[in-house]
């Protein structure tokens, strides 16, 4: 799955297509007027965009200067200028698309080297640790969940209790944002969109697209109505995915950062962060419901809605599906595992977890993998020898996404060692001596900003050093811009830009970037008061037992 919405397949980053139209043979004038054959080669093939990497990595070592002395802190200096340069040209590859993106995230390995940042095999390790784990394991249980049809059968059966008889669509909106929310707390929030974008766009399909058959005024209902599923679905699975480490790569990014800057503190765990980014998240759940509510259902939405979709029509789908068969029923058994071995991994400073019969050295990427792997060793009962999962039904790996985490752990370490961060975070130290209710706000907004104009992943990779930096250059606790900046950086709600999952609400068609802003807007809004209300509060209070040991 790309930033460009691709749902399988043939994606774009297999086939190139041409940024040219094929020029016109039935007017000469306007042959001549088009660029030379090599132009539009060059063009074509993006090769303006690949050199402008290296490009902007060598106008950087020409022209910046980041020494503030000479004598022993030259070198130093040398290398926060080559970590500048190396962080120049791969920001500009992921942005314009030049190379694939797991290719992009790959270029730290041969750039740190080749620059000085760092030797081989340090930058090499930042792309396979217990972090990178827990995803990998992640996509594999989402693959098996999405083979096994698990998460349209609980699509459908949630729905149907919520459709209503008549129908009633805030009450339908909320079983399909609610599903949507509850999945994505399990899974990648992409591959959550990717799951249950289909589902709802099947439920979409039984409505009208056109005007023929019904009036003005019911089209215009259920036109309304679709753009708030579809709505729903993009912001439910962003949301959903902000309440566990394992919903979203920004959570896991920061969890990797965190340990990286700050070994000497407590890890953030899975049970840990979740008593703090699950009341967070169903903050922000309740105030889409609303929305979408007051902006897209009105009196006569369900009206217009009955002659078209009903319990029965959920309730007929779901037969088709069939009982429950021995496979289904294992992977949900893994899968509920695996969700308790993380809650229960790490408890109280009191209560110990189980991590403690193993002196604390197992890891939420372990217990992944394992489970993962029974997998590929219960028998499925469909055909003789056959697993659950066999390789060849891990294709659709999303190994972007894990390079892309890889990289932002790999650049994390060169802004740290290369002391970029010390002399970047000198510019906001203004915040010196402010209060958490100015503190908090300032870093989600900055991070909120920047996330609408790339992908949330790479916002939160390029700002967490800072605030990491920054928070000791103004002497507060680190976990206070950290946090707020990851937290910004998944309010990424206004753009298609923004996030995968904002690319594949906008493909279904239903939606514009207007819907993304007016709905997206007042969200990002509630997720900035929220948090800054949260922090100083529940933040200190349930988060402190991981992330506030001093």
């Amino acid at each position: 799955m790309d930033k460009r919405g691709s749902f399988g397949g043939t994606s774009s980053d297999d086939v190139e297509a041409p940024l040219l139209p094929p020029p016109a043979r039935d007017d000469g004038a306007q042959e001549l007027r088009l660029p030379p054959s090599w132009v539009r080669a060059l063009l074509a093939h993006r090769y303006p965009a690949v050199a402008a990497g290296p490009a902007a990595a060598a106008a950087v070592c020409a022209l910046v200067d980041l020494a503030v002395g000479g004598g022993a802190h030259a070198h130093h200096h040398r290398e926060a200028r080559n970590m500048l340069a190396v962080l120049a040209w791969v920001f500009l590859w992921w942005v314009t698309g030049a190379v694939p993106l797991a290719v992009a995230s790959m270029a730290p390995l041969f750039l740190f080297p080749l620059f000085g940042v760092s030797s081989a095999d340090a930058v090499a390790k930042a792309y396979m640790d217990d972090v990178i784990s827990l995803v990998l394991g992640s996509f594999i249980l989402a693959l098996a969940i999405e083979h096994y049809q698990i998460h349209r059968r609980l699509a459908l059966n949630i729905t149907s209790l919520f459709c209503g008889d008549p129908v009633r669509p805030p009450l339908l909106l909320l079983g399909i944002t609610g599903t949507t929310f509850f999945v994505s707390m399990w899974i990648h929030n992409t591959a959550c969109t990717v799951m249950m974008m289909p589902v709802a766009t099947g439920i979409l399909q039984r409505l009208p697209r056109g005007g023929a058959g019904a009036g003005t005024g019911a089209h215009d209902e259920v036109r309304r109505f679709s753009k708030a599923v579809v709505l729903g679905v993009v912001y439910a699975s962003a949301i959903g995915g902000m309440a566990t480490l394992a919903g979203t790569g920004v959570n896991i990014i920061l969890v990797g950062m965190w340990s990286t800057y700050f070994p000497e503190q407590e890890p953030i765990t899975f049970s840990s962060w979740m008593s703090f980014g699950l009341p967070m998240a169903l903050i922000l759940f309740l105030a889409l419901w609303i929305t979408l509510c007051l902006m897209f259902c009105s009196n006569n939405t369900g009206k217009a809605l009955s002659g078209y979709l009903d319990r029965s029509h959920l309730r007929r789908e779901l037969s088709l599906l069939g009982p429950m068969v021995f496979a289904e029923k294992m992977v949900l058994a893994v899968f509920g595992g695996l969700i308790v071995l993380w809650m229960t991994r790490n408890l109280t400073a009191d209560i110990p977890g189980w991590g403690a019969l193993f002196h604390n050295n197992v890891g939420d990427g372990t217990v992944t993998i394992m489970m993962a792997t029974l997998l590929f060793i219960i028998p499925s009962r469909k055909n003789k020898g056959e697993k659950l999962m066999d390789w060849d039904k891990c294709r659709k790996l999303q190994w972007d996404i894990i390079l892309l985490l890889g990289a932002g752990f790999a650049i994390a370490e060169g802004f740290r060692s290369s002391g970029l961060t010390d002399i970047l975070s000198d510019g906001l130290r203004f915040l010196k001596g402010a209060e958490t209710v100015v503190i908090v706000p300032v870093a989600c907004i900055v991070s909120g900003v920047v996330t609408e104009f790339t992908s949330d992943d790479a916002t939160t990779t390029l700002l967490l050093p800072l605030f990491a930096e920054l928070a000791k250059a103004i002497d507060v606790h680190p976990a206070l811009l950290m946090v707020s900046g990851a937290v910004g950086a998944q309010l990424s709600y206004l753009l298609p830009t923004g996030s995968p999952s904002n690319v594949i609400g906008f493909s279904t068609g239903h939606i514009t970037i207007k819907d993304l802003v007016t709905t997206g807007l007042p969200l990002k809004l509630v997720g900035i008061a929220a948090l800054t209300v949260l922090m100083p509060t529940l933040g200190n209070i349930t988060a402190a037992q991981i992330m506030s040991k001093n």
